[in-house]
């Protein structure tokens, strides 16, 4: 089998797998509108969702617009979500990023990824969840630290970093996959391959790879 027979066959078996499991992934991030999904995943960075869901319940409550946000003072913002790693500089991103909303955008959160980049507190995986979720057919692939170890594991990136897996999961699978394909994957290395406990044995991707011979390095040279 060529590589490029043998790349199809690999990326076949890895989307059934994942649909079978996952057939309609849906985000269990809370929030309540585009404005608090925003704030929700800025929270998350480096904090887990379940944390972050459980502040977010009460938070939402309070502030649902750019305005909440303002009337209230970056200490006070502080104080709810003090129990999130980084809290300091994220309740001065959430106050800042709320006024530049009022100010440049009219209380609009915009779908341009340059744009949403420039608000404070956003970087490019942010502002990529972000489009991920409000679009049906994103132009983007957003990649975490899970995504990133399951394409490295499987051999569809070199795992150099997150950014050249981001431009390989791109090129690999189809636009039209991008949206369930992300939330399979983060769902699946939780469940199949987490975190420092990661064991080859259980993730049933790896094994079924393994068993079809399609582990080796040639098919990351696939275009």
């Amino acid at each position: 089998m060529n590589n490029k027979l043998q790349h199809k066959k690999k990326i076949k078996i890895i989307e059934n797998i994942l649909d079978s499991l996952y057939p309609n992934p849906i985000s269990s991030l809370y929030y309540t509108n585009e404005y608090t999904l925003l704030i929700a995943i800025l929270l998350s960075t480096r904090s887990r969702e379940k944390k972050v869901n459980e502040i977010t319940k009460y938070l939402f409550q309070i502030i649902k617009t750019p305005k909440d946000t303002i009337s209230l003072s970056i200490q006070e913002i502080k104080n709810f979500i003090k129990d999130l790693g980084l809290h300091n500089k994220k309740s001065k991103n959430i106050y800042e990023l709320s006024l530049r909303l009022m100010n440049k955008y009219n209380n609009m959160i915009p779908h341009n990824i340059l744009e949403l980049k420039s608000l404070p507190g956003i970087g490019h995986k942010a502002a990529s969840v972000f489009l991920s979720h409000v679009s049906n057919y994103p132009t983007v692939f957003p990649v975490d630290t899970h995504i990133h170890r399951m394409m490295f594991h499987w051999k569809l990136s070199n795992g150099k970093n997150i950014q050249e897996t981001e431009k390989d999961a791109k090129r690999i699978f189809k636009k039209k996959n991008w949206k369930k394909l992300h939330l399979q994957m983060i769902f699946y290395a939780k469940e199949y391959y987490p975190l420092k406990k990661g064991n080859s044995k259980k993730d049933v991707i790896f094994q079924e790879l393994l068993k079809n011979n399609l582990l080796n390095d040639g098919s990351l040279e696939v275009k």
